[in-house]
């Protein structure tokens, strides 16, 4: 199959389900724990412990319906409003933050976030801080300027996105034109959070092979540089997973704040 073949999640979309069981699952035989659970959830570990991002206000816009790149941020803002792209991402998302039969397990990251905190009770009171945060699930478009139109946000103390410029761009244009629409939410001394993959081109989910906007550390930067953004944190961790369901180098999360 060719990349020309490959569907486009913003027209497309995906079974958000699926891609939690491949991607995301507590299930022994999942590839991409260390890379797609582990180091983002260890690196914003860290970040957000270190207690310079915090606020009212944080802003998800991340592809699919996981949650676990917002478990420590939840302890850190009063509010969090998500942003989704398919109404079936959402229905996911709602199931979870509802407890819902059917919601996706996941167990996995209570006990993984356990093992980070050391203490149990804290743990299963973080999973209640987090759906008691996400007081929104919002439909958003990134073919309008305002992406929740007719709905205006108010301003973001911190915006994390966690792959999602990785599928709604087909190149360094679209890339640029919706990287300045995240900042748009942001305060002007807000944080911008990016979680990508490098290097990438494609992505396996069920039967569908979804086109992914490549590019390298290097690129972001200096997009966030022409944006008028200083980094303050980039982490980067080579593949572990041996799966041919994906093809990215490494997992990158980039940390900045616009210059004064």
């Amino acid at each position: 199959m060719d990349s020309s073949s490959h569907k486009f999640y913003p027209q497309h979309g995906f079974d958000s389900r699926e891609h939690l069981e491949t991607y995301f699952s507590g299930k022994e035989e999942m590839a991409f724990t260390e890379d797609a659970i582990k180091f983002p959830m260890e690196t914003l570990h860290q970040i957000f412990n270190e207690g310079r991002i915090k606020g009212d206000l944080l802003i998800d816009l991340s592809n699919g319906s996981f949650i676990h790149h917002l478990y420590t941020a939840s302890q850190f803002f009063k509010q969090i409003l998500v942003l989704k792209c398919s109404e079936q991402c959402m229905m996911e998302l709602h199931k979870y933050i509802n407890t819902h039969t059917g919601a996706f397990e996941w167990d996995h990251i209570e006990q993984y976030a356990k093992g980070k905190e050391g203490n149990s009770d804290q743990c299963q009171g973080e999973d209640v801080t987090l759906k008691t945060a996400i007081t929104k699930i919002i439909k958003c478009d990134f073919n309008k300027e305002n992406i929740t139109d007719p709905e205006v946000l108010p301003p973001a103390d911190c915006v994390i996105s966690a792959w999602l410029l990785d599928l709604i761009n087909k190149d360094k244009d679209d890339y640029i034109r919706n990287i300045r629409k995240f900042i748009k939410l942001l305060k002007p001394d807000g944080t911008l959070i990016l979680v990508g993959s490098l290097n990438n081109t494609y992505i396996k989910i069920g039967q569908d092979k979804i086109h992914v906007f490549k590019y390298d550390e290097n690129f972001v930067r200096q997009v966030l540089a022409d944006e008028g953004f200083i980094i303050d944190h980039c982490a980067v961790q080579n593949r572990t997973a041996v799966s041919d369901a994906i093809d990215y180098s490494a997992l990158v999360v980039i940390v900045a704040h616009r210059k004064n």
